[in-house]
């Protein structure tokens, strides 16, 4: 039974009102507020009208009296209550926000202490026969914290260390201050008689062609002393039919089962097969009686993370199946702010647009939650492997403390128990970035005290893992490994050179340097680093116009507003001007900032992924951050948060692609010519290498034979800049890498940066056809740079946007709406760079 409909809520000063008053059956809440659940407060108050959408404009500030004040949540329902005295009724909550007290018909049943784990309540004595009323009592966190140690680290706050709260509530330097309180997950009256099953947990042990054996361990527990079980466990295919089972005892309140599955069909990444999903199911008897079922999809695969590769060197790469791969994504923060209220649709179309991108991999990243049923149900669906950080983020946490440790153990052991039997989990991570920073902030002397929290990420969920999750690796932190945590010779690395211009080599111990210049924060930085694996890099990007226009007042959407600028929650907005002035140049209005910001954040990444993938020999890795946006600003995101993909997005189909056609230059350089291959099959074929003027005439032309392995990365040859140019000028030239034989998109190269192109203006032709759902665009004269096709609404999907085109070269662009309605071409605007709107055909 889920509780989620005609609940109510109101607020007080606090200590204003004695909670059993406010508790009682009796209270008559008729004009509270009315509350969705899952939800929370500010969603409620949006809807009621009470405040302003905190994500327009300065709104967020003008709603932070919320977080000041008591909350009380409230419902009544009606419940049949059995007098057979071996039923026991729970009362399951999946998320409290986050200091709680639960009450069900007056009676104080508990208290929750931690918005990142569920929390279940015994009310068989509580509940009634008939009519029944449930209450919640939030308390503001300054209760809780006031009178805590201040440590010298938390960034972005010193409140936030004693809380178990989403990090980023507090917020974060891609979103502002937002502290949801409420009921953020949903709420379920369970009943079973004689007995319960406390959980299962599936895991493969052995894949192979002809058979894999998957074993089961079961914890029950009877509602009666010594009260005899048995469990049976069954594997279902796809169809329904059954593929294995077994009956066994239940014995101390456990049980364990291999089942032996022949034939089996493995469960992959989309890129390199089937995510094929069994069904798993867990059936509790007691007294030969049918008392609990536990079922969910389940996959059958083996995935190892490799640390040393065949040579006996130093490596950080997934295997899948045995199959080495390159993981190819993205670091995911919660979907919304308000993370109650986020819908599914939300999380399936985030997901969809990784699985679009050729991402095989997300990272839920440890600031924000461990992430909805939704999430990991649609990797595991969709085949996307998921890196899962513990929710430990950027700050010393008091391990010196017994409560705090017991509150953390807790939730680690819930959250492995939840999230352990998911296919597409690969990894466990400690925290994020804290050793690595601990080691820089102590070095400079900005903190004096031990490492605070040292202990969680080294000892407490390493034994937890020990006990309750042998499936796969645990790594501490990330960055992790070698000399300093952030080394490219061991562990995985954050290059955080580029745009925040942290200066490396540099070994631990030593104060940092920042390199606040061109030099110090561009892109080509990228292509000094040979990390193994880059779990966090990245540059900011503008917003698509669509969501600026809709969250930014009327008169204030211009470059250098103060309302632009409060988009932007980075420390130092230099780095993004340093940025742009070193390849395209300083924007002087709102338009150039969105094409030049878009541009260098989709030219960078594609500069330093296509370097890590053509090294894929030593890189095994690379996790952009940041997939999406948790609220309308400007980040690092390839997403905005009205799911309308930025330049880099499309730039990251074909840089993440099974298949890369990939020109290794810079000024002056030669051009190198390779093609990597992620597939477990060969490519063979061909590669040409075109040289076009502006006007599209052909400068010059080589093909080069391609025979690529399996998994490998093959320099095809090379030539001068000389060659290529045949007595041209670098700045009026583009080069087209385009493949027969094999199924590699084509590639786009300028041989200089973008502010030094001698691009002549030129026009684009649209024609655009409501009925199919397309729009055609055209170049005219001269080559357009960044075509960009926009309309005036959220969450729209483009088969291919933000692209170049040859003289006389035209792309039909299919339009979809994720929910299956037609688009509406009404308000539709083609630009590019170098060209103003186009006229229509």
């Amino acid at each position: 039974m889920e509780l989620k409909h005609d609940w109510r809520i109101q607020h007080f000063e606090p200590g204003e009102k004695r909670p059993l008053d406010v508790a009682s059956p009796g209270l008559d809440d008729r004009f509270w507020a009315t509350a969705s659940v899952p939800g929370d407060v500010h969603a409620a108050l949006i809807e009621r009208r009470i405040i302003d959408h905190p994500y327009y404009g300065h709104n967020d500030v003008k709603g932070r009296w919320i977080e000041q004040k008591e909350w009380w949540y409230r419902k009544s329902f009606d419940f049949a209550k059995d007098d057979d005295p071996e039923l026991r009724h729970e009362l399951a909550f999946e998320g409290l926000d986050t200091f709680a007290t639960v009450y069900l018909n007056g009676l104080e049943i508990g208290t929750a202490d931690n918005m990142l784990m569920g929390h279940t309540f015994d009310v068989t004595r509580a509940l009634r026969d008939g009519r029944n009323t449930l209450a919640v009592k939030f308390d503001p966190l300054s209760l809780h914290n006031r009178d805590k140690l201040q440590f010298d680290w938390s960034s972005y706050t010193k409140e936030r260390p004693w809380i178990r709260k989403a990090a980023m509530n507090f917020g974060w330097d891609w979103g502002p201050r937002l502290m949801t309180v409420g009921i953020w997950g949903k709420v379920r009256l369970e009943s079973r008689r004689l007995a319960k099953l406390e959980s299962v947990f599936a895991r493969t042990v052995r894949a192979g062609a002809k058979e894999a054996t998957v074993r089961v361990d079961v914890e029950a527990r009877a509602f009666r002393r010594n009260e005899p079980c048995e469990c049976e466990i069954r594997l279902l295919a796809g169809d329904g039919s059954e593929v294995a089972s077994k009956r066994v005892p239940v014995s101390l309140g456990k049980a364990s089962a291999d089942l032996a599955v022949d034939s089996p069909r493995l469960w992959w990444t989309h890129d390199l097969g089937e995510p094929y999903l069994y069904e798993l199911e867990a059936t509790l008897y007691a007294r030969g009686e049918k008392t609990d079922v536990y079922r969910k999809p389940f996959g059958i695969r083996t995935v190892e993370l490799r640390l040393r590769n065949e040579a006996g060197e130093n490596a950080f790469a997934f295997a899948l199946n045995g199959v080495k791969l390159f993981a190819k994504g993205t670091n995911w923060i919660h979907a919304d702010n308000l993370i109650g209220s986020i819908p599914d649709d939300r999380y399936r179309d985030l997901i969809a647009l990784a699985v679009d991108g050729n991402m095989n991999m997300l990272r839920v990243w440890a600031g924000g939650i461990y992430e909805k049923d939704i999430f990991y149900d649609e990797c595991d669906r969709r085949g996307l492997l998921v890196w899962q950080d513990f929710a430990f983020a950027n700050a010393l946490f008091p391990d010196f403390n017994r409560n705090f440790m017991d509150n953390v153990r807790r939730e680690v052991v819930y959250n492995v128990k939840r999230l352990r039997n998911h296919a597409s989990l690969a990894l466990w991570c400690g925290n994020n970035e804290i050793d690595w920073l601990y080691d820089m902030k102590s070095s400079e002397g900005s903190i004096t005290t031990p490492f605070y929290g040292e202990s969680i990420y080294h000892e407490l969920i390493p034994e937890v893992l020990e006990e309750l999750d042998d499936s796969r690796a645990y790594w501490p932190s990330s960055p992790y490994g070698g000399d300093d945590a952030n080394d490219p010779d061991a562990g995985d690395r954050h290059n955080w050179q580029v745009w925040h211009g942290s200066v490396y080599p540099r070994k631990s111990g030593e104060a940092p340097v920042i390199d606040y210049s061109i030099e110090g924060v561009t892109f080509k930085n990228y292509k000094k680093d040979f990390t193994l694996f880059s779990s966090e890099f990245g540059m900011h990007a503008s917003a698509n116009r669509h969501t600026l226009e809709k969250y930014v007042p009327e008169g204030e959407f211009y470059w250098g507003s103060a309302e632009m600028a409060y988009r932007n929650k980075d420390t130092n907005h230099l780095k993004g001007i340093l940025l742009m002035e070193g390849f395209t140049g300083i924007p002087r209005d709102i338009g150039e900032y969105m094409n030049f910001s878009m541009l260098t954040q989709a030219e960078g990444l594609k500069y330093g992924i296509e370097h890590y993938r053509r090294n894929k020999r030593r890189t095994s890795g690379s996790l952009i951050w940041q997939h999406n946006d948790s609220w309308p600003g400007t980040s690092w995101s390839l997403i905005d948060y009205e799911l309308l993909p930025k330049a880099s997005f499309y730039y990251a189909k074909k840089f993440y692609h099974p298949l890369l056609l990939s020109l290794d230059h810079d000024p002056g350089r030669p051009l190198r010519l390779w093609v990597v291959n992620d597939r477990t099959a060969p490519c063979r074929g061909s590669v040409r290498l075109g040289v076009y003027d502006f006007a599209g005439e052909m400068v010059f032309e080589r093909e080069f034979a391609a025979d690529v392995p399996a998994g490998g990365a093959v320099e095809l040859g090379s030539l001068t800049e000389a060659e290529a140019l045949n007595g041209r000028a670098a700045e009026e030239v583009v080069v087209r890498l385009s493949a027969d034989g094999f199924d590699a998109p084509d590639n786009l190269y300028y041989l200089r940066d973008h502010k030094d192109l001698r691009l002549p203006t030129t026009e684009l032709k649209v024609t655009a056809d409501p009925a199919a759902q397309t729009v055609t665009v055209e170049a005219g004269a001269y080559l357009a740079r960044m075509a960009k096709i926009d309309l005036p609404r959220g969450n729209v999907r483009f088969s291919d946007n933000f692209f170049d085109l040859l003289p006389g070269e035209r792309k039909t662009v299919v339009l979809a709406d994720p929910r299956g309605g037609a688009v509406s071409l009404a308000g539709l605007a083609v630009t590019a760079i170098n060209a103003g709107p186009a006229g229509e055909g």
